[in-house]
């Protein structure tokens, strides 16, 4: 059922739609978010303020072009979540680094942000659907939603990861179990589809984080000393491949769909 207040423009969503490709390659662009921001802050000497900057400048960029495209095309999308990833991370350690802020107010910080963006998006348009992206609005809570999920993530990553020293592997093990629950529930039909898309999607974000820190960080910190270059290569190389093969198959979608119709059709 289309919304009557739309145009037929205005329906096309904006975003992908939820496949097991979907979560795979955002599981690996914010693990990349982790990695790539420690070695251009830190490797690349850059330091967190110059970092954030060019990287904010980029990301704007790359938001500008999504929102020009007014539907979902994978290179497109992709290369904004991966940037959004990198931001932010450098959100939280700017905050926690360069103010001094503790993860924990970090955390709880984000958290409210979180929350408040839900809220208003709810009040404003009666959905947190990602299947109803379809006008500028609803796009602006939707990206908005995903750099909270991303700095909060790393937020309660390092909390759990550093602060309270469970260490990287366990904090990873430890987010992938609640993914599971969250799963299991939705599969069920225990909970909401909305509700369970969201957690899942703010849960990834420390998981990600936590195994970019475990493979990337040395092993005299609980890593396993694959550095952040070959790391963030790695999960980059890892992520070309699924939009190229995702752009190919949404293509191949839409010439499908007119031949389908017009078989379709008696006359």
């Amino acid at each position: 059922m289309t919304h009557p207040t739309l145009s037929p423009s205005e329906r096309v969503n904006r975003v992908p739609r939820v496949t097991i490709e979907f979560w795979l390659i955002k599981l690996m662009a914010v693990t990349m978010g982790e990695t790539a921001a420690d070695y251009l802050a830190v490797n690349l000497g850059l330091g967190l303020t110059v970092t954030s900057v060019i990287m904010t400048a980029i990301l704007a960029v790359a938001i500008g072009l999504q929102f020009s495209r007014k539907r979902y095309v994978p290179w497109v999308y992709w290369t904004a979540v991966v940037l959004i990833s990198v931001v932010g991370t450098l959100v939280t350690d700017n905050l926690v680094d360069n103010f001094g802020v503790p993860l924990e107010v970090t955390t709880v910080i984000f958290t409210i942000a979180l929350i408040a963006v839900f809220a208003l998006w709810q009040l404003s348009e009666h959905t947190l659907s990602i299947h109803t992206i379809s006008t500028d609005r609803r796009e602006i809570f939707y990206w908005f939603a995903i750099l909270f999920t991303f700095a909060l993530g790393t937020a309660a990553g390092d909390l759990i990861a550093e602060v309270l020293a469970f260490g990287y592997f366990i904090t990873a093990l430890l987010f992938a179990g609640v993914i599971g629950i969250i799963s299991a529930a939705y599969f069920t039909g225990r909970m909401n589809g909305i509700l369970a898309f969201w957690l899942a999607y703010i849960f990834t974000r420390p998981l990600g984080a936590s195994l970019g820190d475990l493979l990337s960080q040395p092993v005299e910190y609980g890593g396993l000393g694959f550095g952040t270059i070959y790391t963030s290569l790695l999960f980059l190389g890892a992520i070309v491949a699924i939009v190229i093969y995702m752009t190919a198959t949404e293509q191949a979608a839409e010439f499908a769909e007119p031949a389908a119709e017009g078989s379709a059709d008696p006359l």
